[in-house]
């Protein structure tokens, strides 16, 4: 038996289709969607995220600006930057690009930005809307598994997840969408002992370690789901996720692959909140009008 590819691009292409209505619809009757990115630093993987990011949002009529400063600017003068972004009615969505410099502390920097402008889904308010299933801002690589586990009617509920790893990022709210969803949710790290022994029992396993090639044929149950977050470069420069893909793919059922699986997905995730915070932003400037007719 051979998985069947999960393809995250062929996924994207089709939300980007609908999204593109959305944006066109929000430029036409009241503005044109619009998203700041700051870059904080010359990294070179940073600036190929964020170039990747902006040109995503030119596909969809997104305006983009992006604000790149040194690696040394201080914390003061990164938080006066998102005030600014926050009071801009023309920005819609903020996203600062992970990691910053070590002198920066980052949990006041996402603090900082608007919970409505919070297109990352990373704020402490829209992380505990999610966890009480209300959140209008949903992190975007685990949203995008969501995603594709839809468009291939992988069911869900009732299933055991096992998520390897407990980042903010993906482990954390990924085990929130999934219990969200009616799985039975299993977290565990790459240091878990007898990690197989988890990953064995499992309908779902979702790989979001950094680890290259943690997981093995030998740890999968057969037909089992595998999504493979994880993207790391080799040493001859070969780029491969946490998933030991050739002999996964023997034993599961559906597998994702590094390329070409969840990064098209989280940075079409990325546009989607973008245009649903202008939307919202629409609405209350609509509300806002209303009230102040009636005045």
């Amino acid at each position: 038996m051979s998985a069947i590819i999960i393809d995250g691009r062929r996924v994207a292409d089709k939300l980007r289709e609908l999204l593109k209505l959305r944006a066109d619809d929000l430029s036409r009757t009241w503005m044109q969607p619009g998203l700041a990115v700051i870059l904080v630093g010359d990294d070179p993987a940073s600036s190929v995220y964020v170039r990747n990011k902006a040109k995503a949002c030119d596909t969809l009529g997104i305006r983009s600006e992006v604000f790149n400063y040194p690696g040394d600017i201080s914390q003061e003068a990164l938080l006066r930057q998102i005030g600014a972004l926050n009071a801009n009615i023309g920005i819609h969505g903020i996203l600062v690009q992970l990691p910053l410099p070590t002198h920066i502390q980052i949990h006041k920097v996402i603090a900082a930005i608007a919970i409505g402008k919070d297109v990352d889904g990373f704020h402490p308010c829209n992380v505990g809307a999610l966890a009480t299933g209300h959140a209008q801002m949903r992190p975007c690589t685990p949203f995008g598994i969501m995603q594709m586990l839809a468009h291939y009617e992988i069911p869900i509920e009732g299933q055991h997840a096992v998520i390897v790893g407990r980042s903010n990022i993906v482990g954390k709210p990924m085990a929130l969408m999934l219990l969200e969803q009616g799985a039975t949710v299993t977290v565990c790290t790459s240091r878990t002992r007898d990690l197989g022994g988890h990953t064995r029992s499992a309908d779902i396993v979702v790989m979001a370690t950094g680890k290259p090639n943690l997981l093995t044929g030998a740890m999968v149950k057969p037909g089992a789901t595998v999504i493979d977050v994880g993207i790391n470069r080799m040493p001859d420069g070969k780029l491969c996720g946490d998933v030991e893909f050739a002999s996964v793919r023997e034993k599961a059922g559906y597998i994702t692959p590094v390329p070409g699986g969840v990064g098209p997905m989280t940075i079409m995730m990325l546009m989607s909140n973008a245009v649903e915070a202008a939307e919202h932003a629409r609405i209350e400037a609509q509300l806002l009008d209303r009230h102040g007719n009636i005045q």
